[in-house]
């Protein structure tokens, strides 16, 4: 069986091996700083690892390592990182953590006398940074550069400009990316932006040199509340321009991907959920609808909607709106362990994650530990397909190596006795 029959085979809810994904997505991935140590544990050429996605500090997973780790699963990429710049023009670049990485020419960071990092949107460091590294950190955050607002000349389509028509930049990019994954024996994901209704990653615009409109992260809770029709204009642009840019993207990619990473937005907290169910229903569901009826309708891809944390109350609604995938199962969230998930949603939902708890069990347990929890998962989770191995979203630096090869270990034990 080839990884990507046993992707389908769970997509399609039927029992067998279960198929694992590492670095498929951007909410899949791991570390740049763990990826090196997995490549040097598993004895592959040690060179410094390519950052494909700075905002969190991601590192490419190449075939040799997605072989070691027993990935079943690939992604196409899109043109531009969370901060503008291509993916293109690689090199070295001296973390502050002391790792040389690779990093695309757009990649281009100014340090403070503390050693923190800022990086530049489009990197034009001739404009404001729009991310922020502290000297201690790993990753970068999103820096708020929220004009002064007027409430009297509020325009929805200053909250618009990036959500445009494919160009033909674009279009060539995805068809390099299609070529490239063609033939392979592994799951392709893809995804083209834009779909990912209110993603408050994307709010603040980080990949804008001067962002204008509701930028600032608690500014736009507000304005779910008082400046609905506001936020519904966004939207509603938004999902126009996407179905448009869809069907360019199934022109070129057709059957070559199976999965449409659709959504990272986050609807939980750890204990409660960003919205009611009713605003839920009034003020996402009709767009994400719209996008999933229309892929369903043109393709044969499956949906991929991402939230963490507490989404239980609104499973229902997700499943609803015709998403096939949730991810990343935070089963430490309040309502999310995973027998009840998987007894109350699991013919309906396939579960993309949840396979071992990254902010405890994971970075701060035993390999014993760790192995015991992925097990737990695995057996819980498994019975009649409707699941596909990942973390708890993605693998953060600090991580032990020998924790991740724990987990690694206990899948591999877990498929070769039949589950």
């Amino acid at each position: 069986m080839t990884s990507k029959e046993k992707v389908m085979r769970a997509l399609r809810h039927e029992p067998g091996p279960v198929p694992v994904d590492f670095g498929s997505t951007g909410v899949t991935g791991i570390h740049v700083s763990c990826v090196a140590a997995l490549r040097e544990h598993y004895g592959l050429p040690r060179h410094p690892v390519r950052v494909c996605e700075p905002f969190q500090m991601l590192g490419e997973i190449e075939d040799d390592l997605a072989g070691a780790l027993g990935s079943d699963c690939t992604g196409v990429g899109g043109r531009t990182t969370m901060f503008g710049f291509p993916n293109e023009g690689w090199h070295e670049w001296r973390t502050p953590w002391g790792q040389l990485v690779m990093v695309p020419e757009g990649f281009r960071v100014r340090s403070d006398a503390g050693g923190d990092q800022y990086l530049f949107p489009q990197g034009d460091v001739d404009v404001p940074p729009s991310g922020h590294m502290p000297a201690s950190g790993y990753f970068f955050d999103a820096i708020i550069r929220q004009e002064p607002i007027d409430e009297e000349r509020l325009d929805p389509a200053d909250n618009c400009v990036e959500f445009q028509p494919l160009t033909e930049a674009d279009r060539a990019h995805w068809r390099a990316e299609i070529a490239r994954v063609q033939g392979s024996t592994r799951s392709v994901t893809g995804g083209i932006g834009g779909t990912g209704f209110g993603d408050i990653a994307l709010v603040p615009g980080p990949f804008l040199k001067h962002p204008k409109g509701i930028r600032d992260v608690n500014e736009w809770y507000v304005s779910l509340v008082e400046r609905r029709d506001y936020v519904h204009q966004v939207f509603s642009h938004q999902c126009a321009i996407a179905l448009e840019n869809l069907a360019e993207f199934a022109r070129i990619a057709s059957d070559k991907i199976d999965v449409l990473f659709v959504c990272g937005t986050d609807f939980g907290t750890q204990n409660s959920q960003f919205c009611s169910v009713a605003t839920f229903d009034d003020l996402y569901a009709p767009y994400y609808r719209r996008i999933n009826d229309w892929v369903h309708q043109h393709t044969t891809w499956k949906t991929f909607k991402h939230s963490c944390g507490a989404m239980r109350p609104l499973l229902n609604r997700v499943i609803e709106c015709g998403f096939d995938i949730i991810n990343p199962v935070q089963c430490s969230a309040k309502g999310m362990e995973a027998a009840g998930l998987k007894a109350d949603f699991g013919d309906r939902l396939v579960f993309w994650g949840g396979g071992v708890d990254t902010q405890q069990v994971l970075p701060f347990g035993s390999p014993s530990e760790v192995a015991a929890q992925v097990t737990d998962r695995l057996e819980t989770f498994s019975p009649g397909g409707g699941f596909v191995f990942n973390t708890i979203h993605n693998i953060q630096a600090r991580t032990p190596t020998a924790n991740i090869v724990a987990m690694v270990d206990a899948i591999q034990r877990f498929n070769d006795r039949g589950g």
